[in-house]
This record gives structure tokens, C-alpha cells and sequence, in this order.
């Protein structure tokens, strides 16, 4: 069956924080917006962003900001620019949603406004701008006329939408139960669009600890630490699991974790457990007699060092690593770890790959499909948390929306 609306519409598959926000865009400016979403509820990956501290975006300065997008840095300074966190702090505030830099740097709701409260706040705006938001409608690809095919999940019926220009927000593969399940690969597949295949990004790190480790050590915190690979150094807080490693620098590192793991001759995870120090005044420190103390008790005293460091060291390490102060030192400040992969994509907070940058425009429409644009992660790049991956689907939604009033009145 076929809908053919007298009245042009735009429509925008994908209800994610990209899809939203072109959405609100092209309303404020004036056009009908019909938002289709496959899920019961819109904003579900949105919601579930919060879980870990609902960070909205961050207050790093713009040329720094747009470094955290690896590859694409140059295509998300012009991103940022049109849409930058200042200007999202503001469109929040249209919302009644104050915010607040941390000392972080992170932004945050205040009020302990929640990620539902936010998402209600701005439904209720898109209600006002007379938005129609159809939710169980799943986007199955286009028609030989241009056409767009949808499926009322409830039903099974199919339709066929002709709007005047379409957006497509629907996500990266990571966290399917909130709807970002990357099907939509197969139609973009369909329809000639080269696509980079999925990657995890953000995600913990695979380690074959022995049996005793995992038995003694299980899940343990690593604090105030640095965490290096091919280059990259990031600062941080650590979690050990009975599988691997688990947070924010091991997350950071994924991309350089994901090129090592790929190179012939991989390379390794490195551990500096005191960052702060020089290695010269590690190797001071561990001057201090040990009088019989064992390993454990000389590294808590000495260093502050508790469990579960020894356990990892000797998991790590040959025990002549730290028979002197000068190779304890050194090896306190460089503990390779051996990942051996990636946790799943299931798993992972975002992901790489994608639609490729080859197959859209200045203006992130595709090449194949004029009147179609593409916003969000849906494209190949990807960000570390701390409020970057929000902003990323942000600002490429509103980078959509004026893209497509562009070539909306380019065709007169």
C-alpha cells in the first residue's frame, strides 16, 4: 500500500538524539516533520546514556573537541561549529533544562534533571512544533520510484512514503535492545551504498588471566593510573574483571587497542600505575629498605600500593622483574598487558564503521539518493565518552537540517 500525502512532508527514520534534533530544526523552520521510529518509545539509547552520569556534552575548547573525533576531526570542526556545545547548552535551556560545567569539564543537567525528564521536556516541544512522531514503524528500504518502504511492526502491513526529503538517524549496532541494531545496513546495502563493516568502539578489553587470578582478584578498581598503546596515553580509572579490563582509558584507547590488534605485530597494552611520578623518583622511593617485608607489604607501604597490585604483578610479570629497585621501578611504571581482543559489539557504547564518508556530500547526503541524508552513527566515525558521542549525533542533526532546507530550496 501506498501513502502519497498532498501536503509535502519530511520524513526522519530514527528516533536517537540526531533524528530529534533535525527533526525540532526543520519544524522551527517552518516544514512538516514525520519521525518513524521501529521501537515502541523514541530516545531509548538516549535514556539509557545516563545510566553511567547523564554528561550532555563537554566545555573542551572547539579545535581540542573536534581532535576526539580521530579521522574526521576536520569534517566535525565544521559540525561543531554550526551546532557547538555552548549552543546545545542554550537549546536546553529553551527546554527549562539548566546545565553545569564539573570539574571535568563534562556538562551536566542540573537539578538532577534525569534523561527522561529531558527527553519529556523536549517531546513535549516537538508536540508544540506539530511533529508527528510514529513509533513501531520500521524502515525496510526504498522503492524503484524513490520511495521510502516502512512495516507497522504490529500489524506486519507495509506502506510507501514519498516525502520531500528524507533523514535517516538510525543509529550505529551497539545496544540493539534500545533499537540500534544496524539492520539498516542491508538496505543501504541494496541500494549501493558502501558501507565500513561495524566495529566495537568504547568497549572493555579482552585478557586471558590465569585461573588464580580471576578466582583471587575477580573484579577490582585500578585508580589514578595511565594506560598506554601505540602512542596514546590516557588518564584514568581502571576496573579488572574475570575477562578483561573495563573503563574510561581502556574505552579511550579502543581505536589505537583495535589497530594493534590488527597489525602483524601487535602492539602491547602498557600500565603505569604511578603516572605522577618521574622514574627516577619511583626508583627513590623503593631505596627504602625492605626488612623482610613481602612484596605486598613493601609496595602498600612504600606506595600506597594495596591488592590487588601484587596479585597482578605476578600474573604479569616474571618474579626477577622486581628483585631491585631500578626493575621494580621500571616495571611498576610499564606493565604490559596482553589483550588478546575486544569485547563484543553487543557490549560496546558505540561503534565504528558505518556509512562511508565517500557516499555523502559536504551536506551528509547521499550520493545515491539525493534527498536523502544521513546524521548521527550511522556514519563511520566514532568518540570517546565524556560527552563527545552525544554531542557528535547532535551536532551532525542540526548540520542535517540545514542541509536539507538547502537542498530543499535549491529545488525551488
Amino acid at each position: 500500500m501506498s501513502f502519497v500525502s498532498m501536503t509535502p512532508f519530511i520524513a526522519v527514520i530514527g528516533g536517537g538524539p540526531a533524528g530529534l534534533l533535525a527533526a525540532q530544526h526543520l519544524a522551527e523552520a517552518g516544514h512538516a516533520v514525520r519521525v518513524y521510529d521501529a521501537r515502541p518509545t523514541v530516545g531509548r539509547k538516549f535514556l539509557v546514556a545516563g545510566h553511567g552520569g547523564f554528561n550532555l556534552s563537554n566545555a573542551e575548547p572547539l579545535p581540542a573537541f573536534a581532535q576526539r573525533y580521530g579521522t574526521r576531526q576536520a569534517s566535525f570542526q565544521r559540525f561543531l561549529e554550526h551546532f557547538s556545545p555552548e549552543q546545545l547548552r542554550r537549546w536546553l535551556l529553551g527546554l527549562g533544562i539548566t546545565t553545569f560545567v564539573g570539574t571535568s569539564g563534562r556538562i551536566f543537567p542540573t537539578d538532577d534533571h534525569k534523561p527522561a525528564q529531558v527527553l519529556k521536556a523536549w517531546l513535549n516541544r516537538l508536540h508544540t512544533l506539530g511533529v508527528q512522531i510514529q513509533v513501531r514503524h520500521r524502515w525496510l528500504g526504498f522503492t524503484p520510484d524513490h520511495g521510502l518502504r516502512l512495516r507497522e511492526e504490529a500489524s506486519g502491513q507495509e506502506h510507501t512514503l514519498y516525502p520531500a526529503a528524507t533523514v535517516l538517524a538510525l543509529g550505529g549496532a551497539s545496544w540493539s535492545k534500545t533499537g540500534s541494531d544496524g539492520q539498516w545496513t542491508t538496505a543501504l546495502a541494496e541500494a549501493g551504498v558502501q558501507l565500513e563493516p561495524f566495529a566495537p568502539s568504547n568497549c572493555g578489553a579482552e585478557v586471558a588471566w590465569s585461573a588464580f587470578f580471576r578466582e583471587k582478584v575477580g573484579r577490582a578498581p585500578l585508580k589514578n593510573i595511565a594506560l598506554s598503546c601505540n602512542g596514546h596515553t590516557v588518564r584514568g580509572e581502571l576496573l579488572l574483571t574475570d575477562y578483561g579490563l573495563e573503563g574510561t582509558p581502556v574505552y579511550a584507547l579502543t581505536p589505537a587497542l583495535r589497530a594493534a590488534l590488527a597489525a602483524p605485530a601487535p602492539a602491547p597494552l602498557l600500565l603505569n600505575l604511578k603516572p605522577d611520578l618521574t622514574l627516577a623518583q619511583l626508583g627513590q622511593k623503593l631505596q627504602a629498605p625492605r626488612k623482610g617485608k613481602s612484596l605486598a607489604a613493601y609496595l602498600e607501604k612504600t606506595l600506597r600500593l594495596g591488592f590487588p597490585i601484587p596479585t597482578l604483578l605476578r600474573e604479569l610479570a616474571p618474579a626477577e622483574a622486581g628483585a631491585t629497585p631500578e626493575t621494580l621501578a621500571a616495571l611498576i611504571q610499564n606493565i604490559t598487558i596482553p589483550v588478546t581482543g575486544l569485547r563484543p559489539l553487543e557490549e560496546a557504547i558505540s561503534t565504528a564503521g558505518g556509512v562511508a564518508w565517500a557516499e555523502v556530500d559536504e551536506h551528509l547526503m547521499l550520493q545515491r539518493r539525493p534527498g536523502v541524508f544521513v546524521a548521527g552513527e550511522m556514519l563511520d566515525w566514532e568518540a570517546p565518552t565524556g560527552g563527545y558521542l552525544l554531542q557528535g549525533c547532535f551536532s551532525t542533526g542540526a548540520w542535517v537540517a540545514q542541509g536539507v532546507r538547502q537542498w530543499l530550496a535549491g529545488r525551488g
